[in-house]
């Protein structure tokens, strides 16, 4: 039983020492809270009596001045003529006016019409004529200036020449040869013994020059010299009507074996 008061009476001691210190420690942190927020309102406030305060001033933009639109140009009117006026782009006299020499001779006839007499001319930019002249026939011979110009017809076109000639055939042509230059004799002819006769066929053209030669029979071997030849011959001219014309025929080359 003693034991029992002896222990309760600890507790109580231990408990009391515990709610005082508790009481303590809070106090003393109230106490700092307190002294914060006091200090940092204090601080607060000097800082704000310390600081430079900017007045910002609102300045409107400065008006830009319209600038004024350029006057429009004032269209041009069309200039009204009177119905008994002519009006042309460019004066020319008639034909009649034989006493005018006329500056310059065109080859195209002119769409402008010339000055008609009696009736008053004036340059514009379209060619019309009056409804009327101003006064009878011989009164007045209308407004002439600059040169005169006369309206001849165009000239014929020179006539097309004439269509080229097909070229005529002229059979074997070796008699007809100015100059025909004989063929060699190959080597490899010689080895196979070729002979024979090798026709060539030729066009000659206005001026006896051959333009066109090939072999159309003979010994193959013997084919290549015969055409070559054959290039260098030359013949006369031919000519039919008078007008020279293209011959075509053949040259003939006969090999006797070596």
């Amino acid at each position: 039983m003693f034991d029992n008061l002896v222990e309760s009476g600890s507790h109580k001691q231990d408990l009391g020492r515990k709610g005082s210190f508790i009481l303590g420690t809070v106090a003393i942190y109230a106490v700092l809270g307190i002294s914060f927020i006091v200090g940092s309102i204090w601080f607060t406030v000097a800082n704000l009596d310390s600081q430079d305060l900017e007045l910002t001033t609102l300045v409107a933009p400065v008006p830009v001045p319209q600038q004024a639109k350029p006057d429009k140009p004032e269209e041009a009117k069309p200039v009204k003529v009177e119905q008994n006026v002519d009006v042309r782009k460019e004066l020319i006299a008639d034909v009649t006016r034989t006493e005018l020499v006329p500056k310059e001779v065109s080859a195209k006839a002119s769409d402008i019409p010339p000055v008609r007499r009696g009736v008053t001319t004036v340059i514009g930019t379209e060619s019309t004529n009056a409804a009327a002249p101003i006064a009878g026939p011989g009164t007045g011979t209308g407004i002439v200036a600059g040169p005169t110009k006369v309206n001849i017809a165009d000239e014929p076109p020179p006539p097309p020449p004439p269509p080229p000639r097909a070229p005529i055939s002229g059979g074997v042509l070796n008699g007809k040869a100015i100059s025909l230059p004989k063929p060699a004799y190959p080597a490899i002819a010689r080895t196979a013994h070729a002979s024979g006769t090798v026709v060539v066929q030729v066009v000659i053209d206005e001026n006896g020059n051959v333009i066109s030669a090939h072999a159309v029979s003979g010994h193959p071997l013997l084919q290549a010299v015969a055409v070559a030849a054959a290039r260098g011959a030359r013949f006369s001219p031919t000519k039919l009507s008078g007008q020279p014309v293209k011959v075509t025929g053949v040259i003939t080359y006969n090999f006797v074996a070596q």
